[in-house]
């Protein structure tokens, strides 16, 4: 069983046993008091005083004085014994925090200009603009993908560092899914991940690479594969270490040209591809067709919030309600029997 609220001193509370200790002190004194003043009425001496009145009246300020005053006093003096143990609540701090990968083709069909200018300056734009909405406790790492992955920044909480590796990226050479998922699994796991295409084609099952739960790949790319390495092996070792890949489609369905060195290709979205390795990693798929799509899907992209427990000290928050408490005995008493004791 989890206590909402735990004690940094908790050898304080020993003073607790003062309290009924106190308490059955203040009602001895209080029962001789009684009994004295009974003898000396009995001999005739009348009281003088506040005591000195008689009457149903009377009697009930008399009670109250004689509750109010112990049971304010024996709750103020609980109020600070359990002040003085510096009591902590436990509450649950929530934030978004992990690692997220922003893996980007870098291939020569991102230089097509049916997202305007290139798809590779929109791309960096909008890259930039995710990182600039995220809270520092989001690691940030980079990756570009053409041929091969390269991992240009390992992820940091440092978003200058994010921003100088986006600026880097560069198009050239065709387009590996599977070398984008792969560098970015790379970067997650720190770098310590050995795998053979040879491995790829075997069980995927038998791959452990870890849990990396609080980690995720945004990968954008025009999703059209002209490398030999099968992406969907690297999806399953994602989705089996609790890695969502997210996949940001770029450009036109219909397909458009690009020229690169003096020769003219087609280039044509693969939208099936992207919401292949979306939906097996429990990721989105989602499309940017222009500049200003493009924008607004980093922007939809929500990441793992997290709860992590806190310890705050509240020992002001008992302080404080103790002297509320004699204050509000002193203003009752005061009301109703004309003193404070």
């Amino acid at each position: 069983m989890t206590w909402p609220v735990t004690f940094a001193a908790p050898w304080a509370l020993v003073g607790l046993v003062l309290v009924p200790g106190l308490a059955a002190a203040y009602g001895m004194v209080r029962a001789r008091r009684s009994a004295r003043r009974a003898e000396l009425a009995a001999l005739g001496f009348a009281p003088v005083g506040p005591d000195a009145a008689t009457g149903p009246e009377s009697s009930v300020r008399r009670r109250w004085r004689g509750r109010l005053v112990p049971t304010a006093l024996a709750l103020t003096l609980l109020l600070l014994i359990l002040a003085a143990a510096r009591p902590q609540a436990t509450v649950p701090d929530l934030r978004r925090e992990g690692t997220v990968i922003l893996a980007v083709d870098t291939s020569s069909s991102m230089t097509a200009t049916d997202v305007a200018p290139t798809r590779m300056v929109a791309a960096r734009e909008a890259a930039k603009a995710f990182v600039a909405r995220q809270p520092p406790t989001i690691r940030i790492g980079v990756v570009s993908f053409g041929d091969n992955g390269v991992v240009l920044q390992a992820p940091t909480a440092v978003q200058a560092d994010v921003l100088t590796a986006i600026d880097r990226l560069t198009p050239q050479g065709g387009t590996s899914l599977g070398q984008g998922i792969f560098a970015s699994l790379k970067a997650i796991a720190g770098g310590k991940l050995a795998i053979t295409e040879e491995q790829l084609k075997g069980n995927i099952e038998d791959l452990d690479i870890g849990y990396y739960g609080s980690s995720a790949i945004v990968l954008l790319s025009d999703g059209q594969d002209t490398s030999r390495l099968d992406p969907l092996p690297l999806v399953q070792l994602a989705a089996g270490a609790g890695v969502k890949i997210h996949t940001v489609g770029l450009g036109d369905p219909a397909g458009t040209t690009v020229t690169v060195d003096g020769f003219t290709a087609a280039t044509r979205l693969d939208e099936a591809m992207l919401t292949a390795v979306a939906d097996a990693t429990g990721g989105r798929y989602l499309a940017a067709p222009n500049e200003q799509a493009l924008t607004d899907v980093y922007g939809s992209i929500d990441l793992a919030v997290t709860s992590t427990p806190v310890h705050t000290e509240i020992s002001a928050l008992f302080a404080a309600a103790a002297l509320l408490v004699l204050v509000a005995a002193a203003a009752t008493s005061i009301m109703r029997t004309g003193r404070v004791i």
